[in-house]
């Protein structure tokens, strides 16, 4: 089986491992060059650590991350006070990353050739799988479209699918060195909120999100996230400050909208962002990509034709991940609820048992390939 996979990123590339794995012979064309490293630090919950082990994929995340889940969490109040936290075995499987050190590795691990940087490509008939390579036409058996939010793929099977702002953004960063004395978790203020996550060697994952904000004026974004975040408790002024100011990035927060009829069309399957992009407040975006590509290659590996293959993918991935992405919106408007809609939240996070947490935390990581 010949297979194009369109997009190199981490959805992309586990595709393309677990197709080789079912015997396919894959190109990963990626519009990238091979030197640019982007991305800021990733979360891998139990079902995205148990679709990379379907794909063969586990040893690579367990190398990055020593195994080891880190400590403590929950969500705070500004003051530093504790609104919820959740019992600690709902994270147990928790892994951290720096996404761009993930991808490196996967990227090595697959045979030489397989990943074309620099590469376009494009589906010009999805019945025959027709498509541009680097201005070279070609048919394949399968064409996985893995170009994420703004897919091209996904434009020429003509779905309704485009990019809505979610309307707030969000500035990441990660600190250059290790931090101390740093618990993973969120705060909640009133339209905003802050993140931390120590990743395994103690440099630390932070994300800043405001409500009302699409655009960011230019200059120092460092500074702009200290003024927004002034006076919240402990390690969010330090773990901002550790960060080289280049090192802060902005960018609106977008999802892929309205939920699309169908994953599929002809030979070719969409993948991850650019099926199903969600908001990231469940940590969910790449896991869910993961799901995708261990299914579909489990699929394929099981011996049905393409065709076949393709609309038991669609049954089984497109209810799943649009319900989590459902979720994962939910969950935004609920953290950047301000004024009183804010006030009555706090009341209402503060009052949920621990266990009604645990059970929503562990049904989206329950999953098997």
């Amino acid at each position: 089986m010949d297979v194009l996979v369109i997009g190199g990123g981490l959805g992309g590339l586990a595709a393309a491992h677990g197709l080789i794995d079912a015997g396919a012979t894959v190109t990963v064309a990626e519009r990238r060059p091979a030197d640019r490293r982007e991305g800021s630090g990733l979360s891998l919950f139990g079902n995205g650590l148990d679709a990379l082990a379907s794909v063969g994929l586990l040893e690579h995340v367990e190398r990055l991350t020593g195994g080891v889940p880190p400590t403590g969490g929950g969500v705070r109040r500004p003051d530093g006070s504790w609104l919820a936290r959740p019992p600690a075995a709902s994270y147990a499987r928790l892994r951290v990353v720096h996404r761009a050190e993930l991808r490196d590795a996967l990227v090595a691990a697959l045979p030489d050739g397989t990943v074309r940087h620099d590469t376009t490509a494009g589906v010009l008939d999805a019945a025959s799988g027709l498509a541009d390579v680097g201005g070279e036409q070609r048919t394949f058996d399968l064409v996985v479209g893995a170009d994420g939010l703004n897919s091209r793929t996904r434009l020429a099977l003509d779905l309704p699918g485009a990019p809505l702002w979610a309307r707030y953004g969000c500035w990441r960063g990660v600190t250059p060195e290790p931090v101390k004395a740093v618990v993973p978790g969120e705060t909640w203020g009133r339209g905003k909120r802050f993140g931390v996550v120590p990743l395994p060697d103690g440099r630390v994952y932070w994300f800043a999100v405001r409500g009302g904000l699409r655009g960011e004026r230019p200059g120092d974004q460092r500074a702009r996230v200290l003024e927004e975040f002034r006076g919240w408790h402990d390690p969010i002024a330090r773990v901002v400050e550790a960060t080289p100011a280049e090192g802060v990035f902005w960018r609106p927060i977008d999802e892929l909208a309205p939920d699309l009829p169908t994953f599929v069309a002809g030979r070719v399957a969409l993948l991850g962002d650019a099926a199903h992009a969600m908001t990231p407040n469940l940590g969910q975006g790449a896991n869910q990509a993961f799901e995708d590509a261990a299914t579909l290659a489990a699929l394929v590996a099981g011996g049905a034709g393409v065709e076949e293959a393709l609309v038991r993918y669609d049954a089984v991935r497109r209810p799943r991940a649009q319900k989590i992405a459902a979720q994962a919106r939910a969950l935004g408007r609920l953290a950047q609820a301000g004024g009183v809609a804010g006030a009555l939240r706090d009341r209402l996070v503060a009052a949920a048992p621990a266990s009604a947490m645990a059970r929503g935390i562990e049904s989206v990581q329950r999953w098997e390939p």
